[in-house]
């Protein structure tokens, strides 16, 4: 089984990153770009869990070591 977890900054979170980003991209002619948000994806298998128990264990790992939940926010997917 894999999960999919998706980390975002919870708004109101500086993200400099996503404004060096926002920044390149009108220096490349990419105007009317608004505010850019950077996240990432991490992408966990599991071995033969069922999708309920899968999600337990994948939200107990985000809790823990994955997202810093003071300032990011997360989804899971399991596929």
């Amino acid at each position: 089984m894999k999960a999919r977890v998706h980390v975002t900054l919870k708004p109101g979170v500086l993200d400099p990153q996503g404004e060096a980003v926002r920044h390149a991209l009108g220096s490349l002619g990419f105007d009317g770009v608004g505010e850019v948000r950077i996240g990432k994806v991490i992408e966990v298998e599991l071995d033969g869990a069922d999708a309920g128990s899968a999600e337990t264990r994948v939200r107990e790992m985000c809790e823990k070591l994955l997202a810093n939940t003071v300032i990011e926010n997360y989804a899971v997917e399991i596929s």
